[in-house]
């Protein structure tokens, strides 16, 4: 199938209208119709190599909400016409211990990334900047339908993206979490970590936002360029959850950890950070990193969305708005994830 997509031809050159060519459904596959597609940081690292090199030409985009459109002779988990989602993995091994103790996102043989990975048939596989996509049935989503619908394709990226660290180090009732940034993922992390019971503070660069923090859910809002911060809030915080795309001084966030706490990397800057061990010593920190979350994790996190009430807060734009948009989310200037009417595909 050939579908209407945005198209990367280099890492300088703009985003231009196109078409994709997708494989042909089996028997497993699901095919849906996109109507969402969200923004995130890592689809402009990925075009402008930060991360290395793309295999150009390529479509991005790895926060995908739409509608089934047609669904294989084994498919049973869903039907024409379920609002579903897919986020940043479409596939992967199955069979080595990760796979199989249901931590896909951390296949030992790598999975299969929504863009630029090798697909099944060979091919490289293309992202959510498009109109239609299709997905085995086991790395689709199910969307509550108390979402409201443009709000979703956020949560399959930016949302699992903070709901996975702050599940697994414990965030809740009685946990001091720091939030660092408040930019899309950072937006997500305040309310998740609200909304499981936590105290929430978010460390920015300024108080610019200050207003929107607090509504989101965050008990207290600190700068990070003001230097008082660093030694009013000295051993803290049980958990910080970092959601930069910029390099950050690490031990002076480590010194806002508490007895055992734990800083925890979610954005992946390209520039590489350094700490000194001793930092970790003196109160046995931990300094981690987490990815995505498991499909089964994601379900859970679109069904806790659905319960407590939490959206994405998006700007919605046309497709023919990719590249300014894009300039924009280098300048921070989004507030917080644009989402790209898929409609608005040529």
């Amino acid at each position: 199938m050939h579908v209407h997509a945005l198209v990367a031809t280099s890492e300088t050159d703009p985003l231009i209208p196109g078409t994709i060519e997708r494989r042909d459904p089996g028997p497993r596959d699901v095919v849906i119709h996109i109507a969402w597609a969200g923004v995130c940081h890592s689809d402009i690292h990925t075009v402008h190599g930060d991360w290395g090199p793309a295999p150009f030409p390529l479509t991005v985009g790895h926060e995908i909400a739409g509608t089934v459109a047609a669904v294989g002779t084994e498919v049973s988990k869903f039907k024409v016409g379920d609002r579903v989602g897919v986020g940043t993995m479409v596939n992967s091994c199955g069979i080595c211990a990760n796979c199989q103790a249901g931590l896909e996102q951390y296949c030992l043989n790598g999975n299969t990334q929504a863009y630029g990975s090798r697909d099944r048939d060979g091919s490289i596989t293309q992202g959510g900047y498009s109109s239609m996509i299709v997905v085995d049935e086991d790395f689709v989503l199910r969307v509550p339908s108390a979402l409201p619908f443009e709000t979703v394709a956020p949560l399959l990226c930016a949302g699992i993206t903070t709901y996975s660290p702050l599940r697994h180090w414990g965030a809740g009732p009685g946990k001091r979490v720091a939030i660092v940034g408040l930019g899309g993922l950072g937006h997500m992390g305040v309310q998740l970590a609200h909304a499981m019971g936590a105290e929430v503070t978010v460390l920015s660069r300024t108080l610019n936002k200050m207003e929107d923090g607090l509504r989101l859910g965050a008990d207290r809002y600190y700068a990070t360029a003001d230097d008082k911060t660093f030694v009013e809030l000295a051993g803290t915080f049980d958990l910080i959850v970092n959601t930069v795309s910029a390099a950050l001084p690490v031990d002076r966030f480590l010194g806002l950890l508490r007895q055992d706490g734990t800083l925890v990397n979610v954005g992946a800057p390209a520039q590489a950070m350094s700490l000194h061990v001793q930092s970790l010593l003196a109160r046995r920190l931990s300094y981690a990193g987490s990815v995505t979350g498991s499909v089964a994790e994601t379900q859970e996190m679109l069904d806790f969305c659905a319960e407590k009430g939490i959206s994405a807060v998006v700007e919605v734009i046309a497709a023919d708005q990719i590249n300014e948009a894009w300039k924009r989310v280098l300048s921070s200037d989004v507030r917080y994830r644009f989402v790209i009417d898929a409609s608005t595909f040529a």
